[in-house]
């Protein structure tokens, strides 16, 4: 496995091409928008500068990555990878969509894996003729400094592809953890609660978001609740809430509150906006 696609130049999407790069993979990053792939590029090579800025990347190991990565508007083009990772948003359908092209492209050898966070891999898989070459791997945000990668396995993901997929991981320096495709896997799952309670502490006006924040973060966590959200984004929050809340059948512990829903009616998504539950703008304490 020598080549890496990439579907989607997002926060994500770009995050795993850099890490991917770094790794010494070739890299095909893609999207539909050329200007979020411009983007994307001035994104990714300001991380470079700032890890070689740091010590933390080798000037000649970061000229390396960008030398490795090219951006397309042509799906065939990730497709003729080895390698192929959706990072679309978190919507059933659209990413049903684009694996039935992905499919539809790409060699018979070819393994589809898709970056979902709370979404079946089985179901995803489904719109393929691969099942058996098709799994999960979740990152997390940021993806080229966080270690942990959730390794998924569908019903159907054969040994050689699960195989395929650790070693893969590995090889990026993350570590992976195998999880069963079950609804939001292991880490959202766990997560869910830990905002869901924080949302009716502020809902019921038991504390502010700051004070909120404070006290976990005195407890060890790195970050409280709503600094984290803001970080993954508050539409992104929101929309593995619905999905984790609606596979579980409604379970009451995983149920969204209306506050993640006016903060993504109002655009307030967080550090990618500007505002969320703090303000991120130019002259304002965040």
């Amino acid at each position: 496995m020598e080549r890496v696609g990439v579907v989607g130049a997002g926060t994500m999407g770009r995050g795993i091409a850099q890490v991917c790069a770094l790794a010494g993979y070739q890299v095909a990053l893609y999207d539909v928008s050329p200007e979020f792939l411009d983007q994307a590029l001035v994104q990714i090579q300001a991380s470079l500068s700032k890890g070689v800025a740091r010590g933390k990347v080798p000037p000649e190991a970061a000229d390396r990555a960008l030398a490795a990565l090219i951006t397309t508007t042509e799906l065939s083009v990730v497709a003729a990878s080895d390698l192929v990772i959706e990072a679309a948003p978190e919507e059933l359908a659209l990413k049903r969509g684009i694996f039935q092209d992905l499919d539809a492209l790409a060699p018979g050898p070819t393994i589809l894996a898709s970056n979902t966070s709370s979404l079946s891999i089985t179901t995803l898989a489904s719109a393929t003729q691969r099942p058996d070459r098709f799994l999960g791997l979740h990152f997390f945000n940021p993806a080229h400094i966080m270690k942990l990668v959730e390794v998924i396995r569908g019903e159907f993901t054969s040994d050689a592809t699960l195989e395929a997929g650790l070693a893969f991981v590995r090889r990026l320096g993350k570590t992976p953890v195998l999880c069963k495709d079950t609804p939001a896997f292991i880490v959202n799952r766990v997560a869910r609660p830990f905002y869901g309670e924080a949302l009716r502490l502020l809902g019921e006006g038991a504390a502010d978001v700051a004070t909120i924040d404070r006290l976990l973060e005195s407890v060890g966590f790195r970050m409280g609740p709503f600094r984290l959200i803001d970080l993954i984004g508050c539409d992104v929050n929101f929309a593995v809430t619905q999905s984790v809340y609606a596979a579980y059948f409604q379970e009451p512990k995983y149920r969204p509150h209306p506050i993640q829903q006016r903060m993504v009616e109002s655009g307030r998504l967080g550090r990618k906006t500007g505002q969320g539950f703090y303000d991120y703008r130019e002259g304002t304490d965040a």
